[in-house]
């Protein structure tokens, strides 16, 4: 089954300006991702899809492939959309812009499970262990069935204890976070970013809310693989320091 890696990368970031420009030791952002993206074996092909002629023009000095794309998406699901519509592929995996040290083999195993005939969409989590995090709206939350199909996906921390106080719920129930790594049949991608906007998507803004209310079924596997994800000035330079350990080795 042959597999694309498309990665989704906009320049207007209110929290980090010109974001997938942003210089990590000699190769910027986007290009570390798409660099972790062309080890993945099982990919065939790997594609920066952009609004923004700057970030084109870059990739493509760099020696990478881009697409130029509508200025309009809502998501960046539908910036990959639009790419795969020209694409002769019956996976699609929507790689985002900010994971530059995404390690190749977690996006191999989503691709392993993609390759499984009953999964539509397959999406990855990991275990919390951090109780701030679980309390963290802007760590996405998922619950899911004994054969990995998501249930809910909410900012909420889920399950609720009802008899316990927050401070114990971590060592009574196992939660997990949300990692925002997608994979997609051909075919249910281009039906799902047809589909009109729901209500659970609208008051959590979770566009994966919207595709379990119109009956879709995600898998959700769990992962082992840590990532760092690059949304403010403070996680580019975490990201940096990281990156400045791992050359002193």
């Amino acid at each position: 089954m042959k597999t694309s890696i498309i990665i989704p990368s906009r320049m207007a970031s209110s929290r980090l300006p010109e974001k997938p420009l942003a210089d990590i030791f000699g190769k910027s952002l986007v290009m570390r991702v798409y660099g972790q993206a062309v080890k993945v074996p099982s990919a065939d092909e790997v594609i920066v899809a952009t609004d923004h002629k700057v970030i084109f023009d870059h990739v493509i000095a760099h020696g990478g492939k881009a697409v130029m794309t509508s200025p309009d998406h809502q998501s960046g699901t539908d910036r990959v959309a639009e790419v795969t519509r020209s694409l002769n592929s019956d996976i699609i995996i929507n790689l985002q812009g900010d994971e530059p040290l995404i390690h190749p083999g977690q996006i191999e195993d989503l691709i392993h499970l993609m390759k499984e005939e009953n999964v539509q969409i397959g999406t990855q989590c990991q275990r919390l262990t951090d109780p701030d995090l679980l309390f963290d709206y802007n760590v996405v939350k998922v619950v899911r069935d004994d054969n990995d199909k998501a249930l809910y996906f909410s900012r909420q921390a889920i399950p609720a204890i009802r008899d316990a106080g927050y401070g114990q719920w971590l060592s009574l129930t196992p939660y997990y976070r949300h990692i925002g790594l997608y994979g997609f049949k051909k075919d249910i991608l281009h039906r799902i970013t047809a589909l009109p906007s729901s209500t659970y998507e609208k008051v959590e803004s979770l566009e994966q809310l919207r595709w379990l209310q119109h009956g879709f079924t995600v898998y959700c596997k769990e992962t082992y693989y840590a990532s760092v994800g690059v949304d403010t000035p403070e996680d580019l330079e975490r990201v940096r320091d990281l990156f400045f350990r791992e050359m002193l080795r």
